[in-house]
């Protein structure tokens, strides 16, 4: 049996997946893993969209609205995916499936699947690699 202070964390969490998804209307895979650092837009919820054994970090952002343009855009994050802490993601961005994205990074442009990413703005440093769940990175044979 989980010990209390363990409980209640996951009741939180189950509670706050349900705030998310059935008040603002996010598209949250039920596997995703948000932590609770993270900041959500909420000026588009309806446009936040996170794939199935992705995990979000604390301090990451993801925007779904671009206020200087007037413009909302959803916002895609793939299958199984890892986001850094204290990324930023702009709206309209689509990051692929089984990306990993690195720390501060800035993703200003869609990310294809299979890569890293990091830095300002973000840019691929790795191709061709493959994940399991929650983005972690598996063995890749040396080349």
């Amino acid at each position: 049996m989980l010990p209390f202070k363990d409980r209640i964390r996951l009741w939180a969490i189950r509670l706050r997946y349900c705030y998310q998804t059935k008040v603002r209307h996010m598209d949250i895979d039920k596997s995703a893993l948000v932590s609770f650092g993270t900041k959500l837009d909420k000026v588009n919820p309806r446009g936040i969209h996170i794939g199935a054994e992705t995990y979000i970090a604390s301090g990451t952002r993801i925007l779904t609205h671009d206020y200087c343009m007037k413009r909302h855009a959803d916002t895609y994050i793939g299958r199984p995916c890892f986001i850094g802490a204290d990324v930023i993601v702009l709206g309209g961005v689509r990051v692929g499936d089984e990306v990993i994205v690195g720390a501060g990074a800035v993703v200003t442009k869609d990310v294809p699947s299979n890569c890293v990413v990091a830095g300002n703005p973000a840019r691929i440093i790795r191709q061709g690699i493959s994940t399991g769940k929650y983005g972690q990175l598996k063995k890749q044979l040396s080349q």
